[in-house]
């Protein structure tokens, strides 16, 4: 199919290659984690509208995380699913269609950063200025930073896309499981020099600012706490800034093994893999983390779960 028709508005997705014997198998695996996601992301977002305790800025600007979770995860392992249960030739999807889930894509990777630059902002005010917090955390800032953590990608995703829609279309194979930037401007017989100018330096700007604010303000918090004789403070500090730290460390490893791999062909099979984990490791691992290390939300379920319980069990 490939090299034959020119723009076509119809393209093939390579999908991701498993064995007849192991299409079951792994057909399970990826539709009961896209279950458990869904589960964890929308648990945790109904734990913190319920519970009055949990409306502090630090979880509303968490519930960015879980939602820009869910949106990635619906819009690309539901599609991954069903063309795992059709030959390779029958996975067929609209150009149209997949510049949308590119863009989604797109936007699910770089808006977890962007959350996780504001959340760090939020710690580094509580924890360096606690005095001030209820005053800099008001609610316009909690809204400016949430317009921050999705308008900035939004408008970098666009004109990355942008730069790639402007390219004519010689080739119909999407070399991935699903639908990104990378492959979509590797259909084009053009030269793509301003594409991959533009995808690296909004790569590197992103990860550059994300990694810089994030070693900036836990260089200042890990400065106040060395000052600070107050343990509480201190193991406070050090709970939020690892759970923290954990999860940006996953994310940014999946999201830099794609990037990485993209660039060397001989290992597609590889960043294929990368990719899926990708979509499916951090969102269900990040209601996990911040549930374990948050106590409101272990209050919480520990009194709906004895609440269920005989009274003198508890």
């Amino acid at each position: 199919m490939e090299n034959i028709t020119y723009n076509s508005i119809v393209l093939q997705v390579e999908g991701f290659k498993v064995t007849k014997e192991s299409t079951e198998y792994a057909f399970f695996l990826f539709f009961f984690s896209y279950i458990v996601i869904m589960i964890l992301n929308l648990g945790i977002l109904a734990i913190i509208a319920i519970d009055k305790s949990l409306h502090q800025p630090m979880y509303l600007l968490f519930c960015n995380l879980p939602v820009s979770d869910i949106v990635g995860c619906t819009h690309i392992l539901p599609r991954l699913l069903s063309d795992m249960l059709v030959p390779p030739s029958e996975r067929l999807i609209s150009y149209y269609e997949c510049v949308v889930q590119a863009f989604t894509t797109q936007m699910f990777g770089s808006t977890s950063h962007t959350v996780l630059m504001v959340m760090a902002f939020d710690r580094y005010v509580a924890i360096c200025n606690p005095l001030r917090y209820a005053n800099i955390m008001t609610s316009r800032m909690i809204i400016k930073l949430t317009v921050f953590a999705w308008g900035v990608p939004f408008v970098w995703v666009a004109v990355l896309l942008g730069l790639t829609i402007r390219l004519n279309r010689c080739r119909t194979l999407i070399e991935n499981p699903f639908c990104d930037n990378a492959s979509l401007f590797k259909l084009s017989c053009e030269s793509s020099v301003i594409n991959n100018i533009y995808g690296l330096t909004f790569t590197a700007v992103l990860l550059t600012s994300s990694i810089g604010s994030i070693v900036l303000t836990y260089s200042k918090i890990t400065a106040v706490c060395l000052t600070s004789k107050s343990k509480s403070l201190n193991n406070k500090a050090l709970q939020t800034c690892s759970t923290h730290l954990v999860v940006y460390l996953i994310m940014s490893i999946s999201g830099v093994s794609i990037i990485v791999l993209h660039r060397f062909p001989q290992y597609s099979e590889y960043r294929k893999l990368s990719a899926i984990l990708f979509v499916m490791l951090p969102p269900s691992l990040n209601p996990i983390i911040y549930g374990v290390q948050s106590r409101e939300i272990q209050k919480f379920l520990s009194e709906k779960c004895c609440s269920r319980k005989i009274p003198f069990e508890c």
